[in-house]
């Protein structure tokens, strides 16, 4: 067992900790804001973009859509490559990808070349994320791994609301091209770091696993695309029912070959594990909220609000502040209560700021939304780096790639899951609460309405709007807060903080039971 673990994790000296793990983890806290960040800064750079490029409706789509695709569909083979030849290596390989991609991100002089770029930063964004949290819980041993955790969270967290304010500032100052240039210097600082200061690390030699590769990524692809298809066209539509046949087709072969091959991509032997499994569909629920928040609540403070897009951007700042402060709270009393029950209050919390949003008027003051968004951070610092370290507790050192690569993906999954349900039911209240004397362009967005209320002076259909958008908001609010108390039951009814050796072998037999061992003596 020493020895295995030896060559499973040789990033620490023999009998202590690594004695640059502090700055090691500033590096994948770079790579991680600089994902994350890239992504919210794009929502603010459609309009100049689309203006400069000639692009249309359909350009802007697939802009944004593909990174998402390629990002989504390629996790899972992307945090098996990890393990298997290196996740410091990966990495610094999606690094470098990224940074060039965005590079040609900002010379772009057509929408297709825009597209083109997008593709290539969504492969290196998948190469990217699932080595940074492999590489944490690798370099970090179990009594600080929480405090890693968290702070890596809380990076995203401050990355998901900063994006749009610095797009904002970029897009001011300069041209919209500048909101990719940013990428490559930080790309750049990245890699040079992770060559200078952290270590590498895989997992045992295995065969590799092509088949499973290929069915993961055309299955993810295709439910990912289903996802975003359905928001639009509806699951009615014969493109949208072709693409979710070829992701049930896919992914259920992918099942079944996993489960048959001597050596799996994926060991899908840990969803045995009541831990993992716990988690996992913790973190779905928990994230198909999430998705849903900025769709719905980004609307509500532009239409109905009437906030610019800077202000709009400035308004989540309660909540990434609430975020940092009870990451680090969190992580302090994580050690003495467990996975388990800061999950479950974390999630409670959050599910309370979801029903304080649903509440609002179509009037609220900053301080009632601040309230909501206090709550909602508060409860994510609590419960995030809870369930992930849940999560990743319960995954053997040698598949700590695919391991990350698997909560990546789960996240992603729930995220779009969200946008595409809540927005759903976002769509269809709005349109069921306008009045019926409204004009029928009118019944189909806010947007629609505010601006046929603008051309045309009438004051009581904008007033209608954004009465109907505050109730189908108040709809979908609820809608994610039930999300999130189902998420914080089956974190009660399944994660563990502590297991013994009989009940591993009872409940996941003989390869996850050693899987734990291997886990706990990481």
């Amino acid at each position: 067992m020493e020895k295995q673990l030896r060559g499973q994790r040789p990033v620490a000296p023999e009998g202590g900790r690594h004695p640059r793990r502090w700055l090691i983890l500033i590096v994948l806290c770079l790579s991680t804001l600089v994902l994350v960040v890239d992504n919210m800064v794009l929502t603010v750079s459609v309009p100049p973009i689309a203006a400069d490029l000639g692009a249309d409706a359909q350009d802007i789509q697939w802009i944004i859509d593909s990174y998402i695709l390629v990002f989504a569909g390629l996790l899972l083979t992307a945090g098996s490559l990890s393990d298997r030849f290196g996740r410091r290596r990966v990495m610094i390989v999606g690094l470098a990808l990224f940074g060039a991609a965005s590079l040609l991100a900002t010379v772009a002089q057509n929408p297709e070349q825009l597209i083109a770029g997008r593709v290539l930063m969504g492969i290196g964004g998948a190469l990217i994320m699932p080595s940074t949290l492999s590489i944490l819980i690798t370099v970090f041993d179990d009594e600080e791994r929480r405090k890693a955790i968290g702070a890596w969270s809380a990076v995203a967290a401050v990355g998901l609301v900063g994006g749009p304010v610095l797009g904002g500032v970029l897009i001011a100052h300069f041209w919209w091209g500048s909101v990719f240039l940013m990428n490559v210097p930080i790309a750049g600082l990245a890699i040079v770091a992770a060559l200078v200061l952290m270590p590498e690390s895989k997992g045992p030699a295995r065969k590799a696993d092509p088949l499973g590769m290929i069915l993961s990524v055309v299955g993810m692809t295709a439910l990912v695309w289903t996802i975003i298809e359905s928001a639009e066209a509806g699951l009615g539509h014969l493109s949208t029912q072709l693409s979710l046949g070829v992701a049930l087709v896919a992914l259920a072969a992918f099942g079944v070959w996993e489960l048959r091959t001597a050596s799996p991509m994926v060991p899908l032997s840990l969803f045995r594990n009541r831990v993992f499994t716990g988690a996992s569909f913790s973190l779905v629920l928990l994230t198909f909220a999430n998705g849903g928040l900025m769709l719905v609540l980004t609307q509500y403070l532009q239409f109905v609000l009437g906030y610019s897009p800077a202000k709009t951007g400035i308004a989540f700042a309660p909540m990434a502040v609430a975020t940092l402060v009870f990451n680090g709270i969190g992580a302090t009393l994580g050690n003495k209560v467990g996975n388990r029950p800061m999950t479950a209050v974390g999630l409670a919390v959050i599910a309370a700021g979801f029903g304080a949003l649903a509440s609002l008027p179509s009037d609220a003051g900053f301080g009632m939304l601040a309230a909501a968004m206090v709550l909602i951070g508060i409860g994510g610092g609590l419960a995030m780096p809870a369930a992930t370290g849940a999560l990743m507790s319960a995954v053997p050192a040698e598949h700590a790639g695919v391991g990350s690569a698997l909560n990546d993906t789960v996240q992603q999954a729930g995220a779009a899951l969200g946008v595409a349900v809540l927005g759903t039911v976002l769509s269809r209240t709005y349109t069921d609460a306008m009045p019926d004397s409204a004009p029928a362009e009118a019944g189909h967005s806010v947007s629609d309405a505010l601006a046929l209320a603008a051309s045309t002076g009438d004051g009581a259909l904008a007033t209608a709007a954004r009465e109907a958008f505050t109730e189908a908001m108040s709809a979908s609010f609820w809608a994610g807060a039930a999300g999130v108390l189902a998420a914080a039951a089956l974190a009660v009814l399944l994660i563990r903080d502590r297991r013994s050796p009989a009940d591993d072998r009872h409940e996941t037999g003989d390869e996850v039971a050693h899987t734990g061992e291997l886990t706990k003596a990481a």
